[in-house]
């Protein structure tokens, strides 16, 4: 028997494999995990992707058969697969065929797309070892022995064929070796800067910036970025600025932080509006079950006002999918708004099997919930961010996307995906209900809804009888640019807290200040590696690149002159909450009262976002200041006033969204306000009060907004209308071919496109034309059909031929991020 065979590490291609001898009852089906030989003695997890009869022609299509021993008939040579590495598929037939479909989507390969969504600890075979038990010299006892899976092509004829039959009758099993304690364990940084360092302490403070950039990493990761760190670490771990904690009980069963979680919203019975929609929505589900046509629509919008009770709705569907005998899954755009739907699923039904998932998570714990679920055949609850997406589920009978506009379900690193395209995908083959829950859907989703595409439901009131805030435009085009809150907005300020209540204040821009200008020489502190602006951070007493992570100390000489004489100009959170808490609320705050921040830098040492939502919730602080962070999905009743500071940015980005954007986070921050029974009220600040945008916001009209919008891209051709691609190429900025290059490529993607009816612009310098070392290019693409883009694009690839190591090209269908 012959196995198509996709390995899903370097170099992910599809291999052509026979099948080891003795096992003759084997069930070599797709989605069995194996562990395959690539030459030199290296030993690869792989997938089996097809299977075929011994000397059928097609099991060398669309394979490559490289790497083998012994030679077949067609003078290929194969080389059997070493061992399986479970006795029953682990990935389900619905789960291949979506590798399958997102594969022929991306124009890449099964191995690579199963090598970005696969737990690590599924894709490697370092620590696998095979325990067979052998009979003792004196034939009374069985004594264990240990196999790497290496050593297995070598034993002789009969001890491998006795294992093969030990294995598949299960005397013999596959164990995972302890852990080594460098991966075992999390270096977590356990405060916040500023850090009690020496000024020539200079490796403690590297390691302290780069955990303080990703987060909760283990030894080994650690180590591997940071070389000869160890004694570092110790004095680190000594002077309790970072911790080591078990990786295995890291974000474990119970979440840490959870229990500060602001509390739960009492029970209370559905609306009119939201019975009639969960009504619809188990009619639907009923119906996709019994029949047997696709023309029964599965995908439903559920258009609702912020504050109208989505949620509940859609805790609702889940129970009844329980019921029901089906699973359910309910994705989140961010961890927060997750770790909060779990907790009010677990308060609204006790006892609900619920799996939580989401990429923060150990490498071991996502293993474990991983397996559990391939495994698993009773339905359950499965809560998390976009990729909880791709677990292997129990029959679903639902999934829900809250949010459906926002912008995180889409990745476009690695693996560029749309998680609404995966979950129509995925519900269809489920034959499930996909419900898509937002207060401002993404344009495309409802002007598909509006053309018949899927049903759409509203809800229209906030529920408990709350109303929407009103809100004010707060002219700024005179204000001095040194002063970011106008005196309209800190009066509104010090009225609120004064009243005992509370505020948020959005800034969707982190540091202290976005430029650091040279008094002397008059240049801007810029990035050697992207030619970006460095942001002053003054907690971490430096400068940063947000894009690649570059930090100078400051303060530290300028890279034109020499001077240390600069200018920190604008205004981010960090500011904002420092002058809030100083002069801005002198007097008007309690005694004890503080302003809280939320954003990106606040939250990196893990359960700190807990921490900080919960003392908020609780009233310890008066103010919350944050980026886009506090936009979404959270509950704070005693919040009267939401201000967003600067209303104005992203408004005149290079992107055709930038205006149903600056609507739809304008719209979700003013849902912050008002929510309990207090009424609330929202002040925007900007310098273009002109704008067609700020009549829709101030109204809360999302339907004018929206045809407003599309009138214009129909006239502009964008999506809806057509079909949009954005492709991406880049190179070192100092290669010499690298131009040369960009235009050959564009140069052949005219002229396969042409007959195909595509539009392509570019190539053009990306708005960020440098980042990380590398000049970054690209081509815009209209077309009527993706089927046309792939065609066009593959063609191109194809007359470039080998693509030179320097250079990178990737494709994104429909992108989020146009700079």
């Amino acid at each position: 028997m012959l196995c198509h065979v996709a390995l899903c590490s370097p170099p992910y291609a599809t291999l052509t494999y026979t099948t080891p001898e003795g096992f003759p009852d084997f069930d070599w089906t797709p989605g069995l995990r194996v562990a395959v030989p690539l030459g030199n003695g290296a030993i690869r997890v792989g997938v089996v992707t097809a299977v075929f009869d011994d000397g059928d022609s097609n099991a060398l299509a669309g394979a490559s058969a490289g790497q083998h021993s012994a030679r077949g008939s067609s003078g290929i040579t194969l080389r059997p697969i070493t061992w399986p590495l479970e006795l029953a598929p682990l990935l389900p037939r619905d789960y291949m065929d979506t590798v399958e479909q997102l594969a022929a989507r991306q124009y890449s390969s099964p191995g690579r797309i199963l090598g970005n969504l696969l737990p690590q600890g599924l894709r490697i075979t370092a620590r696998i070892r095979v325990r067979q038990y052998l009979p003792d010299l004196d034939g009374k006892g069985r004594k264990p022995r240990l196999l790497a899976l290496r050593d297995i092509p070598a034993l002789p004829e009969a001890e491998r064929l006795a294992l093969a039959r030990d294995y598949a009758e299960g005397r013999a099993e596959l164990l995972m070796l302890a852990e080594d304690a460098a991966d075992g364990e999390l270096c977590v940084l356990a405060s916040e800067p500023p850090w009690p360092v020496r000024p020539n302490a200079i490796k403690q403070r590297e390691m302290l910036d780069w955990l303080l950039q990703h987060g909760a990493v283990t030894r080994r990761r650690l180590r591997n970025a940071l070389p000869d760190s160890s004694a570092v670490l110790s004095a680190l771990v000594k002077a309790k600025l970072v911790e080591l904690r078990p990786a295995s009980l890291e974000l474990d069963e119970t979440e840490p932080g959870e229990e500060l979680l602001p509390p739960p919203e009492a029970p209370f019975q559905l609306s009119a509006d939201q019975q009639a929609a969960l009504d619809r929505f188990r009619t639907a589900m009923d119906a996709l079950r019994q029949s047997g046509s696709p023309a029964v629509p599965f995908a439903h919008l559920l258009f609702g006002v912020t504050g109208s009770g989505k949620t509940a709705v859609y805790l609702e569907l889940a129970h009844t999918c329980f019921q029901r005998g089906r699973s359910a899954l309910i994705l989140a755009p961010e961890v927060a708004i997750a770790l909060k739907l779990r907790r009010d699923a677990e308060q609204r039904f006790p006892g609900l099997p619920i799996f939580f998932y989401h990429g923060y998570q150990s490498q071991q714990v996502r293993e474990r919930t991983f397996r559990r679920l391939a495994e698993r055949r009773e339905p359950c609850l499965i809560i998390g961010t976009r990729s909880a997406l791709f677990l292997p589920m129990p029959p679903l009978g639902a999934i829900v996307l809250d949010e459906e506009h926002d912008g995180s379900f889409k990745q476009e690193d690695r693996l560029p995906y749309q998680a609404k395209e995966v979950a129509w995908e995925r519900a269809r083959r489920h034959r499930a209900l996909l419900v898509l829950g937002s207060a401002t859907p993404d344009i495309k989703t409802f002007h598909a809804a509006e053309q018949g595409a899927f049903p759409l439901s509203r809800l229209s009131h906030r529920v408990g009888g709350g109303t929407l805030p009103e809100i004010e435009l707060v002219d700024i085009k005179d204000q001095p640019a040194s002063r970011l809150l106008s005196p309209r907005a800190v009066e509104a300020l010090r009225e609120t807290v004064q009243r005992g209540e509370q505020a948020v204040v959005m800034l969707n821009r982190r540091g202290y200040a976005p430029l650091m200008y040279c008094l002397d020489c008059g240049t801007v502190a810029r990035c050697p590696n992207c030619d970006i602006a460095l942001t002053y951070h003054k907690r971490r007493e430096q400068m940063v690149c947000h894009y690649c992570g570059h930090a100078r100390p400051f303060p530290s000489p300028c890279a034109q002159c020499g001077s240390l004489n600069f200018l920190p100009m604008g205004e981010g959170t960090e500011k904002l909450e420092e002058s809030l808490a100083g002069e801005e609320l002198a007097g008007a705050l309690p005694p004890g009262g503080r302003v809280l921040r939320l954003d990106r830098d606040s939250t990196s040492r893990p359960g700190r976002m807990e921490e900080i939502l919960a003392a908020f919730a609780r009233q310890e602080a008066q103010v919350l200041v944050g980026t886009q962070m506090l936009s979404k999905g959270h509950h704070f009743p005693n919040v009267t006033l939401a201000l967003i500071a600067d209303g104005d940015m992203g408004l005149n980005l290079p992107d055709y969204r930038s205006a149903e954007r600056t609507f739809q986070l304008l719209v979700q921050s003013s849902g912050r306000a008002g929510r309990g029974e207090k009424p609330g009220r929202v002040l925007i600040q900007t310098r273009d009060i002109g704008h067609y945008c700020w009549d829709y916001v101030k109204s809360g009209d999302y339907e004018g907004f929206y045809r407003h919008e599309l009138a214009l891209r129909e006239k502009r051709r964008y999506p809806p209308f057509v079909k949009l691609a954005l492709i991406r190429l880049s190179f070192p900025w100092d290669w010499n071919e690298g131009q040369s290059r960009v235009n050959q490529f564009s140069a052949a993607l005219r002229l396969h496109g042409r007959p195909r009816g595509l539009t392509v612009l570019g190539p053009a310098p990306a708005p960020l034309a440098r980042i990380q070392g590398r000049s970054r290019f690209q081509c815009l693409v209209k077309a009527a059909d993706w089927q046309s883009i792939r065609q066009a694009y593959a063609a191109a690839l194809h007359d470039l031929g080998t693509l030179p190591h320097d250079l990178r090209i990737t494709l994104d269908l429909d992108p989020v991020n146009m700079l």
